[in-house]
């Protein structure tokens, strides 16, 4: 299950917060954060697809890989204020994640349907995603004050999936994924609030937990479609 520390960059950002942005260096921001969230989708895909026809040895190679992921998102935490070297560490991190996926996506792709199946889950991340979006600009709740509780429900899920690895429940599995599905839609509610009222320190923060919330979803679904196609 593709769990990031998405909450990783937050540094300073209640203090920077809206008070001290005006409404047009908002706007501004927002756009920006969009634009790289946009670029990031790209990136991601296209390490995916470059993963693919390689996803043996990515499999084979599994920690040597992650610690080369978890490494650029802890770079990119220093490098986040330097032009330049912060985009390659941002493009490179996303791509890292597309490719880490591959194994997983080239494994549904091989089961029978395996094509629609992750054209549904992409369709229904996409409807989840946007939903959870609107529902952030439109609704009077204040969400940006639940960080702590979703940081601790994430970290739960962690433990129970560390533990799953042991015990290979298929149920627990369902029950796991479920969880991920649930609390990355309301992480994208509350991250969406979070961008529009500034409260990231750089739009590459802002970028990078949309981007994780829409994979962690992403695979999640991935994950339940191929357990109930039931060749998991």
């Amino acid at each position: 299950m593709g769990l990031y520390d998405r909450d990783y960059a937050r540094g300073n950002a209640t203090a920077y917060g809206s008070a001290t942005k005006s409404d047009a260096q908002i706007v501004s921001f927002v756009k920006e954060t969009y634009k790289l969230f946009a670029a990031s989708m790209m990136a991601g895909a296209v390490g995916a697809y470059v993963g693919i026809p390689m996803a043996g040895t990515i499999a084979a190679n599994f920690f040597p890989l992650l610690i080369l992921e978890i490494g650029l998102l802890i770079g990119l935490h220093f490098v986040k204020h330097k032009p330049g070297i912060n985009l390659m560490v941002m493009f490179g991190f996303v791509f890292m994640t597309g490719l880490m996926l591959a194994p997983l996506l080239s494994h549904t792709l091989g089961m029978s349907g395996g094509g629609a199946i992750v054209g549904n889950a992409f369709a229904m991340t996409s409807v989840i995603f946007g939903a959870m979006s609107f529902y952030a600009i439109k609704t009077t709740k204040d969400f940006s004050g639940y960080g702590k509780p979703l940081m601790i429900a994430l970290v739960v899920i962690i433990v129970f999936s560390i533990i799953n690895i042991f015990m290979g429940s298929s149920l627990l599995s369902i029950g796991l994924s479920a969880a991920v599905v649930v609390l990355f839609s309301i992480l994208v509610t509350y991250d969406t609030q979070n961008i529009i009222k500034g409260a990231y320190e750089t739009p590459i923060d802002g970028a990078i937990a949309l981007y994780l919330d829409f994979l962690n979803i992403f695979t999640a679904l991935l994950h339940l479609f191929g357990i109930f196609r039931g060749d998991d």
